[in-house]
């Protein structure tokens, strides 16, 4: 065997490896796209074939289509490296970055937590509660938001979308939406919805008629959407059971205060829920933070952008936004 037969084999069974632990990865970082979930599959069948064929020895090949495939599938395996890299920052982003500057909360009373001046953020040794500075929050759609606009204090996903897609629709965005005074109806809006909205700069949780509200935030010139419900006057509404341990976001009314409210690490929901519960949220909307999706940052006081989730997918069209 030729010395560039045997670096081919130990080429080849090395991305059978990392095309494996790749998979692997999918499932862990619990991104449940079927888009992916194919890829990631194809891409190990591809590799086990190709190994398959050098085992039995290339050189058996007669036909020209033969030598052909072959010859495919070990290019494809040079595809499994950046599909690894992709992953592992899918894999990383479900953690949460320490805030080095949050303010200690631990014992503080609930009802102290309440925005300042600038952007501030409390560390409850739980979750972190952020009050964004804001003198409006605006639903943005297709095109994502700047960090070079100083005027964002906070950017992180908002509405779902039905289906993933690299391409932009409105229809594709869940629930009825208003951007800055224009109105978008969606067919998707579900019954475990709710609203939220702002109008000049006065925000607003609706429960009873989230698409009413959206209506209404639309012809005063406002923006808001539509999310899962998740506490409402105090108590939690939401149906729907998230057993995964994840970070959690949840944007919510606090103390009478607009904020956010991101858990610390990964955790079970049932225990975020409790110490959200614990705080006296008034009212709030569930925030999904699966992978890809939990891409967020803000702007500290001293104007320094801050990423809280850092990997901004290609398929991820609507964000939520405070700015000042």
């Amino acid at each position: 065997m030729s010395r560039r037969e045997r670096i081919s084999g130990i080429w080849l069974m090395s991305m059978n490896l990392l095309a494996l632990f790749a998979f692997t990865c999918y499932f862990v970082a619990q991104m449940w796209l079927n888009i992916l979930q194919a890829a990631y599959l194809a891409l190990v069948v591809l590799q086990g074939l190709a190994l398959t064929i050098y085992m039995w020895g290339p050189k058996k090949l007669k036909f020209r289509w033969q030598k052909a495939l072959y010859r495919i599938l070990y290019a494809s395996s040079f595809f499994v490296i950046p599909a690894f890299l992709f992953i592992f920052m899918g894999l990383v982003s479900q953690y949460h970055v320490q805030i080095p500057d949050s303010i200690p909360a631990t014992s503080m009373p609930a009802e102290e937590l309440l925005p300042m001046e600038k952007t501030t953020v409390y560390d409850t040794g739980t979750v972190y509660v952020i009050f964004p500075e804001y003198s409006r929050v605006n639903h943005v759609c297709e095109t994502r938001p700047s960090k070079s606009d100083a005027s964002i204090t906070w950017c992180s996903g908002a509405a779902f979308q039905h289906t993933v897609s690299l391409g932009f629709s409105q229809e594709n965005v869940e629930g009825d939406h208003a951007v800055q005074g224009t109105l978008y109806e969606s067919p998707y809006n579900w019954d475990s919805f709710a609203a939220f909205t702002c109008v000049d700069g006065q925000f607003s949780f609706e429960f009873d008629d989230p698409s009413g509200a959206i209506r209404a935030a639309a012809e005063a010139g406002g923006s808001g959407f539509m999310q899962f419900r998740l506490i409402r006057d105090g108590e939690i509404v939401m149906g729907l059971n998230r057993p995964r341990s994840r970070c959690y976001r949840t944007l919510a009314e606090l103390n009478g205060n607009l904020c956010i409210i991101d858990s610390r690490r990964m955790m079970q929901f049932d225990d975020f829920m409790e110490e959200v519960r614990r705080l006296g949220v008034t009212n709030a909307l569930y925030m999904d933070m699966g992978a890809g999706w939990n891409y967020s940052w803000y702007r500290s006081a001293a104007g320094k952008v801050i990423t809280l989730f850092g990997l901004p997918v290609p398929w991820s069209h609507n964000w939520v936004v405070f700015q000042k």
